[in-house]
C-alpha cells in the first residue's frame, strides 16, 4: 500500500463543483480523501501551495505515428511529451501505417501504453477501411478492443452516405464520429489559407468554404440521425457560427479548436515558414477572433493539440513540399493561459473544463474529475510560472513548432497517473515541486 498527499493547492474540479484550497490524499493510485489540512502522514508529500491541482488533461487529437512513422514519433516519445504537457490521457488518430482499422492494432496501442506506464491511450479507430471512404469498419469490434471514437482524420469521411451510415452505427454504441471537415475538391492542391498571404507568396490557397461546406453536411446528418458528432480542429468563423446555431437547435454536436489556431493567423507563415503549415491552415484574424469568441461563449467544447510530429527531413523542405502539421503537447497550457486566461476571456475553471472534464465526457471515460474512489489522474501546474519553450529540449521526437523560443507563462510542475508521478518539472527556468520525505505513520489511513 502506497500513499501520497498533495498539500495546499487550489483544487479545481469543474465536474464536481470544487474550487478551493484543499489537500488530496491518494492511496494505491486512488483518491481517498479531499479535505482541508489532512494530517495523516503519507509515504510522499507534494507541496502544491500557490499552484493549481486539476483533473488530468485529456487530448482528444494526437498523432503518434506508430506504427509506420516512427522516424517522427513513437507511442513512447509521444506520451512522454504528453505527460510533460500535463496530459494524463491522449487519443491517437488512426492515420498510422497501416491505418488503425482493426481490433488488433487498437489493442496494440492500448497495450503499448500500458507497458510504458505513463499516460493512458484511448485510440480513435478508422471510420472506414484504410480510411479510404469505401466501407465502414467494424465499430463494435473496435470499441471492444478499446477504441473510444471513429474518424478518418487526415481526410474527411468521404461521402454523405458513408457519414450517415457511420453516425448510425457509432450512435448505436453511444460513441462519437470525429470528422476532419474538408471538401477535397475545394482544397485540392492548397498549401496555406486562401488570402493575401497566399497571394503574396504565390502559393495555392485553401478556402474557408472547404471547411464550411463539410461542417454544414455533417451538422445536417447529425441533426437527422441524433447521433453524437465531434468536429475536429475547427478554424473558420463560419464553422464556429454553424456549430453555435446547431447547438441552439439541439443537435448533438461538440467541437474542438487548437492552440495554434487561437494564437496565430496566416501571417505567421511569413515568419515561421513550414512550421506554420498545417491542415486546416492558419486563417485570417477574423477567423482567429471568432474562435476566441467561441471559446468564451461555450460554443467550443475542447482544446485539443492536433499534435502532428514530423521528422526534420519532412519539414525542412520548402513550404510547398513540407508535410502539414505542428507539435503541440508541451505548449498547449502556456498558450491557453496567455491567450485565454490572462486577457480575461475565460477563467481557470473554464480552461480546466476545456482540457479535462469535457474531453472525458465526449469519449465517455470516467476521467476528467477529482472524485473520491476514482483513479488519481492529476495535473499540477503553476499558472504564473514563466518559462521559455525550446523545441530541441522537448520530449517529442520531432521539433516542428512555430513556438520554438517563445516565452510562456503557465507551467506544468507535476503529472500523476493512477497516483504515480510520471512527470516532475525540474529545468533551470523553474523551481521543482518540493517533495517531503515520508513521515512516520501515527494514525490509521483514511
Amino acid at each position: 500500500m502506497s500513499t501520497l498527499l498533495i498539500r495546499g493547492g487550489r483544487v479545481i474540479s469543474p465536474e464536481d463543483g470544487i474550487d478551493d484550497e484543499l489537500d488530496v490524499w491518494v492511496e494505491d493510485g486512488v483518491i481517498r480523501l479531499i479535505d482541508r489540512q489532512i494530517s495523516t502522514p503519507a509515504d510522499e508529500t507534494l507541496d502544491a501551495h500557490k499552484q493549481i491541482v486539476s483533473p488530468g488533461f485529456i487530448d482528444l487529437h494526437v498523432h503518434f505515428r506508430e506504427p509506420g512513422g516512427e522516424v517522427s514519433e513513437t507511442i513512447k516519445t509521444g506520451i512522454e511529451a504528453a505527460v510533460a504537457g500535463g496530459f494524463t490521457a491522449v487519443c491517437p488518430m488512426p492515420n498510422t501505417r497501416p491505418v488503425n482499422d482493426s481490433p488488433e492494432l487498437t489493442r496494440f496501442m492500448v497495450e503499448q501504453a500500458r507497458h510504458i506506464g505513463l499516460a493512458r491511450v484511448f485510440p480513435i479507430a478508422a471510420a472506414t477501411l484504410q480510411s479510404e471512404g469505401a466501407q465502414v469498419t467494424d465499430f463494435a469490434a473496435l470499441a471492444a478492443a478499446g477504441a473510444v471514437a471513429f474518424s478518418d482524420d487526415g481526410r474527411p469521411i468521404k461521402t454523405a452516405s458513408l457519414m450517415r451510415q457511420a453516425l448510425d452505427r457509432a450512435g448505436a454504441l453511444g460513441l462519437p464520429i470525429i470528422d476532419h471537415c474538408e471538401d477535397p475538391a475545394l482544397s485540392a492542391g492548397g498549401i496555406i489559407n486562401q488570402g493575401p498571404i497566399a497571394e503574396k507568396l504565390g502559393l495555392p490557397g485553401i478556402p474557408n468554404e472547404s471547411e464550411d461546406a463539410c461542417v454544414a453536411r455533417d451538422l445536417a446528418l447529425a441533426a437527422e440521425t441524433g447521433a453524437p458528432l465531434h468536429l475536429a480542429h475547427l478554424s473558420t468563423a463560419g464553422a464556429i457560427q454553424m456549430v453555435r446555431e446547431a447547438k441552439r437547435n439541439g443537435v448533438r454536436v461538440t467541437c474542438e479548436v487548437t492552440p495554434h489556431h487561437f494564437t496565430l493567423t496566416e501571417k505567421a507563415v511569413e515568419e515561421y515558414g513550414a512550421n506554420a503549415k498545417m491542415n486546416p491552415p492558419l486563417r485570417s484574424a477574423k477567423d482567429r477572433d471568432a474562435i476566441l469568441e467561441g471559446i468564451a461563449d461555450g460554443t467550443v467544447d475542447v482544446i485539443a493539440t492536433d499534435h502532428a510530429p514530423h521528422a526534420p527531413k519532412l519539414k525542412s523542405k520548402s513550404i510547398a513540399a513540407a508535410s502539414f502539421g505542428v507539435i503541440g503537447l508541451e505548449t498547449a497550457l502556456g498558450l491557453a493561459i496567455a491567450q485565454l486566461v490572462d486577457p480575461g476571456r475565460i477563467s481557470l475553471v473554464r480552461l480546466i473544463e476545456l482540457l479535462s472534464s469535457r474531453p472525458a465526457r465526449i469519449i465517455r471515460q470516467p476521467s476528467g474529475r477529482l472524485r473520491i474512489g476514482e483513479a488519481a489522474d492529476i495535473t499540477i501546474f503553476d499558472p504564473r510560472r514563466e518559462w521559455t519553450y525550446h523545441a530541441e529540449a522537448g520530449k517529442s521526437k520531432s521539433r516542428n513548432s512555430p513556438f520554438d523560443g517563445w516565452k510562456l507563462k503557465g507551467a506544468v510542475t507535476a503529472t500523476l497517473v493512477s497516483g504515480k508521478i510520471v512527470y516532475r518539472r525540474a529545468d533551470q527556468s523553474t523551481t521543482p515541486l518540493p517533495v517531503e520525505p515520508a513521515q512516520k505513520k501515527k494514525q490509521a489511513q483514511p
